[in-house]
């Protein structure tokens, strides 16, 4: 036991015959390591993006109700007429009639003599 602890300790499996087999599981090891660091570290900056994103759909979706609450308010009939007062148009006190046509217009060249 106590001799196995010091052939450890004093790295002697790295400098014997059979070194070799060590050495490429060792190199084994730091690569599989290297390659999960590489990977935790893409996980995290896919999680910093999403989480960013996330924050600007809430900022973007905030500002869209901000936008149609006051697009409401100017679609209003008093906020319109009010805008429309300013300029001294006021809404008409005469109801509006409706036009009839009650003849059908055969002559197919008749809208080609008016634009003329």
């Amino acid at each position: 036991m106590k001799n196995g602890v010091y052939s450890i300790l004093k790295a002697k499996f790295l400098i014997e015959d059979d070194s070799m087999k060590n050495w490429r599981f060792i190199i084994f090891l730091i690569v599989l390591a290297i390659i999960m660091i590489a990977n935790t570290q893409r996980f995290e900056q896919k999680i910093f993006k999403i989480a960013e994103l996330n924050n600007k759909v809430k900022e973007l979706r905030s500002e869209f109700v901000d936008r149609r609450s006051e697009l409401m308010k100017l679609k209003m009939e008093s906020t319109v007429s009010a805008k429309v007062a300013e300029k001294q148009i006021f809404p008409s006190t005469v109801p509006p009639t409706k036009i009839k046509v009650k003849k059908v217009i055969e002559d197919k060249n008749f809208f080609q003599k008016l634009w003329q």
